[in-house]
Order: C-alpha cells, then structure tokens, then sequence
C-alpha cells in the first residue's frame, strides 16, 4: 500500500508538470495531432481530477498491475479525449478509486491532458462480472469515458464484480 501511494505521488507530481493552460494547448497542437496521438504503456498521459472527491489522480497508459499501482490506467485500445471514441479508465478500489461509492449520477470527471481539459458528466452506471468484457468497445465513434473499479467497495482481496461508470461529455 505504502510503495504504490509513493509511486502515484510521483507520477502525480510528473502529470502536473506536463499539463499547460487549457488556453496554451489549444495554441499548439492540432485536432490532427489530438486524432493521431498515443502514449507508450507505463507512460504518464495525464490527470484525472474528481470534483466531488476533490481528488487528482495520474492516468498511466496501460492496464496491468504495474501501471495500476501508479494511478489511474487507460485501457490501451480505446481513445483519448478528443479522439471520438470510448475512453477507458481503470484503477484499484482501495486506491486510486477510494471513496467510489459516493460518486451519483451528475457528478463529473475532468481529464487534464496536455493538449487540454475535458469534463464528462456520469449518467449511468452497472455492476458487472470481472470478466465481463462487453464493456470495453473501441469501435464505438461517439466520446465517451468508462471508468471501472473492482466491486463490492467494501470487500477485502479480489472481488468478483466490477463497478462501471459511463460519463459523457459536457
């Protein structure tokens, strides 16, 4: 527990130092470039930032426990903000995503990248199997964010379920 607080301390602190003003990226990089960019696993993407938990976490590209020990892991084959696709975000529950259940319907996520700020608001949610993968669909053409955490909140060890959030753009 104490290494991967250290470790997303770190990474934390390496995402604040990439991202610029919102008014500065939207200067210089291109809808292009946002269409063509992609992180290298283990790499630091960005910020998620949760209002309502006043809590910033570090999005890590890649969804293996090496990368969720860091932050927050962006599912390698869905899009980033932008891109006008799905977005996928996993991370721990008794980490990263502490305090989970108090999230409702309304509530936002602002993804910082470094080329801007997106804000989504959480319209619906589901419980599912751990290895259910219907999901995670990145042919789908429309921006969304998923973000996923292990379920029940209150369970210690692996869960079986998961606790999956869908929010949209605003």
């Amino acid at each position: 527990m104490w290494s991967s607080s250290y470790k997303e301390k770190e990474r934390l602190s390496e995402a604040q130092e990439m991202l610029v003003t919102e008014e500065q990226a939207l200067k210089d990089i291109t809808d292009e470039e946002v269409l063509d960019m992609v992180y290298e696993k283990g790499e630091t993407m960005g910020l998620l930032y949760i209002p309502k938990l006043d809590r910033e976490i570090p999005i890590v590209a890649g969804t293996d426990e090496e990368e969720l020990a860091q932050g927050v892991g962006h599912y390698y084959d869905t899009g980033l903000p932008g891109q006008n696709r799905q977005i996928l975000l996993s991370g721990h529950r008794d980490t990263v995503f502490r305090n989970f259940d108090q999230l409702e319907h309304g509530d936002e996520f602002h993804v910082k990248m470094e080329y801007g700020t997106y804000i989504y608001e959480i319209h619906d949610h589901e419980i599912v199997a751990a290895n259910n993968t219907t999901v995670i669909d990145p042919s789908r053409e429309d921006e969304y964010l998923t973000v996923s955490t292990c379920y029940p909140f209150s369970m210690i060890g692996n869960a079986p379920d998961r606790y999956v959030l869908y929010a949209y753009p605003r």
